[in-house]
């Protein structure tokens, strides 16, 4: 029984368990239905929303997308990161061309977002507040894109490890109390942003997981706070680009892992507080442009450093003896302060120095000799200092070296002759020292040569045949030196000449007839040598010359009359031996002064000259004759135009212009009459309108074509406008305009201003007379339907020659001239594309005192929009420093093809704003807005020049360079032979090197003293 008893029980358990088992499995598979049904649904989300994403960006051109498709998995999209669920936790599509607008909203609704990085792209519009939906955000990344309008509050995305917004277009304020939250932010970086002025955000202070702060260029102001110092795990803090003012804060010395500390371009003043050599660890370091004082005595302990840029501050005493045992240093940034005493002998003898400038101390001793020993210097700048001693022999040996400059020291004995061969070197300065001895023969090596001053020394000897070897020089200045024998005959073969600077010196022989091989010479000074023989009559030949000066040689002969056809600003021929008569059409005022010195001259027009003799009778009898036949033309030529106008008047009483009294006033010889010129105002004839009247082509009876400009004294107007205030008011103002045209172009000759070569005057109506330029405007080419194809060569030689014209105005005349209304369309072309400023009908000539001719004209709008400097919007006033900056303007538009305002660069917002956001950003980002029409291999050129640019519309007038500053830097990027900037970068952080380039140094006289200005 008992075994008839259990099987059955046996049987009934078994029973139980399996209804048990199954009714759990059924409720496994009931739960992971529901799962399964629930992941699907996520999933399906994701994907949607991914999708939408998609669209955003649908007109990029970029294959990011090609696999996000509706038939693949999300977590298999490019760029696209999931967890161990399959939901969407990250999107990183940083670099990848996007162009669209951020659709921040329903991108928000992926729950599981923790990584959202689309920094330099095109993402464009504004954020709104559906960020804070994003609260499971760890990582946000929108840095280098071209959003718009003010940042929303984030306060909500409280778990931020790491957010990036520089140059990303933000402006307005910026909520920094949103930061209060952040507790677990370690990477901070909103630079390079127009925000609203703030103070240094204390919530800052509170980020102590913080070990990146990159707060540089967003507009902050006031101290930098006591508390910075609890940051101490920030391995970099860039503060630079602001109005901070104090003193560095003491505290700042307990950031013992800074790498990199960046505070240049502030405000900052006093010395560096006690402690700040605990900052050992610092590579980087950048406090240039501020006005800190004291000795540099704390910085001895930072043995790591690479890179030290102080530039342009207060410094005093004498440079650390422990940088010479600074093994990592290879970039050494002084000029511009007061520091003593000698450099460390063993500067630069321990890394691979690169660059040195030391410029513009009181600095003495010699010059250390093994900052080139590893061969890797390009740059040598200690200029204006007081450096005794020879030059170092190594640097012979310094094959690198592409700028030497040691000018204006006590520097003595012979030049290493190594030095004359640099082949890289672009630019030799040696003026205003002691040096003795000659050029050496190495002087063929230097192939890359463009620039060599010699002046104010001892050299002397003759100069070597292999000096024409150097085949890019294009400045030679040899000026007040011992240089003897003749001047080379094959001198010509230096094609690309443009300054030729021989005098003060013992040259003897005659003037080179190659010489007229160089055909971009602008300027000649021979002065002051014993040269002889007669002046070439080639020498009219050239198209560019703007200053000749021959004076006390011993030339003899006559003076070419081709010579007559230079465009001179300056001829000077005093103090020969030079005989014959001075040539009619040079005869004039602005040569006052040219010729004296000189008794075997005679002339028929200058007073201070004994008069032509000839055969006096014939000349009489001539000159009657002559009178007759003048006086019999314009009798009749009067009685005709007198019957003509009258028949006239009568056939049409709507005539536009009355010719019965005309007043013309010449400033060069001419071939035409006014006749020429009122019978050629017509319809037909008309080549363009502006706001004071029209401009007319006319073709002269020899065939010279000229452009003339009609401007009406008293313009008609609509009766509801025509009272006599109001036309007295507008009569007025156009005879103002005439009237500062006139007087100012009258004066002006240079080969880069348009020529006027009379006006003619009548009651109502004006007309001035200019050379005619064939090719129109700079922005006819640029950026009508007549535009052509610039190469950067031609753009560039149209920058540097407009430069040139713009430099004379403000330096070259006996009293500034200032344009104000420099833009694209006042620039014209003549047939070989050179360079011509016009349109001076708003300019004005400023008072020695540095007050204009007429004070209350300085309140009449002056210039075109888009190329107005700022300063005027609140001082309605401006100067030289306001040519400058339309200059910038036009520099900006050679070299982007864009207009000066244009849709896309944002509303109220014009060209300087766009370039300047993306200049400094990211070397891709200045690039990509060089005009495509530009070879990828000539936009590095392009964008050095971009660069000058934006010194030239710096916000500060006192930060702009001058208009011979900018002549310089344009030349010293002349393409193909650009100057090479050290950058030094690190293998990590692009960033990183962001700021390094701004060691570049070129020489400015003021007031007859060399002084030093920074260029980028």
């Amino acid at each position: 029984m008992r075994r008839d008893f259990s099987l059955p029980s046996l049987h009934s358990m078994s029973m139980v368990v399996d209804v048990s088992r199954r009714v759990t499995r059924l409720k496994f598979l009931s739960f992971l239905f529901f799962f399964l049904s629930l992941f699907s649904v996520c999933q399906s989300n994701d994907l949607d929303i991914l999708m939408k994403f998609k669209a955003a960006f649908q007109k990029s051109n970029t294959l990011v997308f090609d696999s996000w498709t509706t038939t693949s998995h999300p977590c298999n999209f490019t760029g696209v990161s999931c967890d161990s669920l399959n939901s969407v936790t990250g999107i990183e599509l940083g670099h990848q061309n996007l162009s669209g607008v951020f659709p921040v909203d329903y991108l928000c609704q992926l729950q599981s977002l923790q990584k959202l990085s689309l920094g330099s792209n095109f993402v464009y519009g504004t954020i709104t507040d559906g960020l804070k939906n994003c609260s499971s955000l760890q990582y946000l990344d929108l840095g280098f894109n071209s959003f718009s309008g003010t940042f929303p509050d984030f306060s909500a995305l409280t778990q931020l490890e790491l957010l990036s917004l520089n140059a990303s277009g933000f402006s307005g304020p910026f909520p920094w109390s949103s930061l209060a939250n952040m507790t677990n932010l370690a990477f901070l970086s909103l630079g390079d942003n127009v925000f609203d002025k703030a103070p240094f955000p204390v919530e800052v202070l509170k980020l102590e997981k913080l070990y990146w702060l990159y707060l540089s260029n967003c507009s902050l102001e006031g101290v930098i706070p006591v508390g910075i110092g609890n940051l101490t795990l920030l391995i970099n803090l860039e503060l630079a680009d602001n109005n901070l003012t104090g003193e560095i804060p003491v505290d700042i010395g307990k950031l013992t892992n800074l790498w990199q500390l960046e505070v240049y371009d502030n405000h900052l003043t006093g010395k560096f507080p006690p402690g700040f050599g605990n900052l050992t660890s610092l590579n980087y370091f950048d406090a240039s442009k501020n006005q800190l004082e004291g000795d540099l005595s704390e910085l001895r302990f930072l043995t790591k450093l690479m890179s030290l840029q102080l530039y342009e501050n207060q410094f005093t005493g004498g440079v650390p003896e422990e940088f010479g045992d600074f093994r990592n240093l290879v970039n050494l940034s002084l000029y511009t302060n007061q520091l003593t005493g000698p450099l460390p002998q063993k500067l630069g003898s321990w890394a691979d120095f690169i660059f040195i400038d030391a410029s513009d101390n009181y600095l003495t001793g010699s010059i250390p000799p093994d900052m080139c020993k590893n061969g890797k210097m390009n740059k040598l700048l200690l200029l204006q200092n007081k450096f005794t001693g020879e030059i170092p022999a190594n640097y012979a040996n310094c094959t690198s070296l592409i700028r030497f400059r040691v000018n204006n020291n006590s520097l003595s004995g012979t030049v290493p002759p190594g030095i004359w061969g640099l082949p890289n070197v672009h630019i030799i300065d040696l003026t205003m020292n002691r040096f003795e001895g000659s050029i050496t023969s190495d002087i063929a090596n230097a192939k890359s040569l463009a620039q060599l001053y010699l002046r104010t020394n001892r050299f002397s000897g003759e100069l070597p045949p292999e000096i024409t070897k150097a085949s890019s020089l294009s400045s030679i200045d040899l000026s007040f030196n011992k240089f003897s024998g003749q001047i080379l005959s094959s001198i010509g073969e230096l094609m690309n000449l443009n300054n030729l600077y021989l005098q003060n010196n013992q040259f003897s022989g005659s003037i080179p007839a190659s010489l007229t091989s160089c055909l971009y010479l602008n300027v000649i000074n021979f002065a002051g040598n014993s040269l002889s023989g007669s002046i070439p009559s080639a020498l009219g030949s050239f198209q560019s010359l703007n200053s000749l000066n021959l004076s006390d040689n011993e030339l003899s002969g006559s003076i070419p009359s081709s010579l007559s056809s230079l465009k001179l600003s300056l001829l000077d021929l005093s103090n020969n031996q030079l005989s014959g008569s001075i040539p009619q059409s040079l005869s004039i005022e602005a040569y006052n002064g040219s010729f004296a010195g000189n008794p075997g001259l005679c002339s028929s027009n200058i007073n201070s000259f004994q008069r032509c003799s000839s055969d006096s009778g014939s000349v009489a009898i001539r000159t009657v004759i002559s009178c007759f036949v003048v006086g019999a033309a314009v009798l009749i030529l009067s009685v005709g135009l007198y019957l003509f106008l009258k028949k006239r008047q009568k056939a049409n009483q709507g005539r536009t212009m009355s010719r019965d009294s005309w007043d013309l006033k010449s400033f060069h010889v001419m071939s035409f009459s006014e006749h020429d010129i009122l019978d050629s105002i017509k319809e037909e004839n008309l080549i363009g309108k502006g706001g004071s009247g029209n401009v007319y082509r006319v073709v002269v009876g020899d065939g010279k074509e000229l452009a003339v400009k009609h401007i009406w004294n008293n313009r008609p107007e609509s009766k509801s406008s025509r009272s006599s205030a109001a036309m007295l008011k507008r009569r007025n103002g156009y005879e103002e305009e005439l009237e500062a045209e006139v007087a100012t172009l009258s004066s002006i000759r240079h080969v880069n201003v348009v020529k006027l070569y009379c006006s003619i005057t009548s009651e109502d109506s004006s007309l001035l007379v200019y050379e005619y330029m064939p090719n129109g405007s700079l922005w006819d080419r640029l950026h009508t339907c007549e535009k052509m194809e610039l190469d950067w060569v031609t753009r560039h030689e149209i920058a540097v020659g407009a430069a040139k014209g713009l430099e004379y105005l403000h330096h070259g005349c006996e009293k500034p001239v200032i344009h104000r209304d420099v833009k694209s369309s006042n620039i014209l072309l003549d047939e070989f594309l050179k360079p011509r400023i016009a349109d001076f009908g708003l300019a004005k000539i400023v008072r020695a005192s540095g007050g204009s001719k007429d004070s209350s004209s300085t309140h009449v709008i002056a210039g075109t929009h888009g190329y107005i400097a700022p300063e005027y919007a609140y001082t309605c006033k401006v100067n030289e420093k306001s040519d400058v900056y339309s200059f910038g303007v036009v520099l900006m538009e050679l070299v982007t093809g864009k207009r000066p305002t244009e849709p896309e660069f944002g509303e109220n917002k014009d060209i300087v704003y766009w370039v300047n956001r993306m200049v400094g950003i990211r070397r891709e980002s200045v690039i990509g807005i060089v005009d495509p029409r530009i070879p990828k291999e000539l936009k590095e050129d392009a964008v050095k020049v971009l660069r000058i640019a934006t010194m030239c519309t710096a916000n500060l007038p006192t930060l702009r360079p001058s208009m011979r500053t900018v002549v310089q830097m344009l030349e010293d990027a002349e393409p193909c032979k650009l100057i090479n900037i050290s950058i030094i970068k690190d293998d990590g952080e692009e960033k990183l090197s962001r700021s390094k380039v701004k060691e570049e140094r070129v020489l400015v006289e003021v007031e007859g003293e060399e002084k030093i200005s920074c260029s980028p």
